[in-house]
């Protein structure tokens, strides 16, 4: 179980984050929503240790058994194969294994293209691949599918929940779809202004909200 315990990070001296408690129970899948600036992508950064709290503890992260995606993540200068392959050193048949993490995505025709080549959802596909091309016990998703078509949303979606599911996998994703956090969340976070205004299952959240800002930007979603 990840926990946060009085967590807090600032920006020039503006509050970012604010999390006095916040736990993660393994195996579940979260999703973190809210406007631009709310700390969503924040939080992820702080659970995969890229930024360190100003104050507070996180406890119980997996950091030798992790994966995190950031919104725009990097893409190396060698084949898409070879950048799914990062992922499997000293790992036996990386090859073998990188390219069915390719196929999962659909992108094993372009195992041989360079990978700083790929438009913006295919890199984000990429990247994606490598997250599933070994088994992990926490991956952390920053708008995952936010560059990419229906199709290849449906694609990456699907095989989240296939690869949590058969790996037991703690999942964390943040998303500007509420629609997203239905299909593929168990919780949801709903964070404003850096604070935790609401927390509960994906469904109550999303159709029940008890709080009146999760209620007007769930309104604002539906028109």
């Amino acid at each position: 179980m990840i926990t946060l315990i009085h967590v807090t990070k600032q920006y020039e001296n503006r509050t970012i984050l604010d999390v006095p408690r916040l736990t993660f129970e393994s195996g579940k899948r979260y999703a973190l929503i809210g406007v631009n600036g709310s700390g969503k992508t924040t939080l992820l950064r702080l659970i995969a240790g890229t930024l360190r709290p100003d104050s507070g503890k996180i406890e119980n992260v997996p950091l030798q058994n992790m994966g995190y995606m950031p919104q725009s993540p990097y893409a190396f200068d060698f084949s898409v194969l070879k950048n799914v392959e990062i992922a499997l050193q000293k790992t036996p048949q990386p090859a073998e294994k990188a390219l069915a993490a390719l196929e999962a995505v659909g992108l094993e025709k372009l195992a041989g293209a360079r990978g700083n080549k790929l438009s913006g959802g295919e890199t984000q596909r990429m990247a994606f691949a490598r997250m599933i091309a070994c088994p992990r016990a926490l991956l952390l998703l920053d708008e995952p599918t936010s560059s990419m078509d229906i199709k290849g949303t449906d694609q990456i979606e699907n095989q989240l929940l296939r690869y949590a599911v058969a790996n037991e996998c703690t999942v964390i994703l943040s998303t500007h779809s509420p629609a997203q956090a239905l299909r593929l969340a168990q919780e949801v976070v709903y964070l404003d202004q850096g604070k935790i205004v609401e927390q509960g299952s994906t469904e109550q959240v999303i159709n029940h909200p008890r709080v009146e800002s999760t209620r007007l930007f769930l309104q604002h979603w539906r028109l």
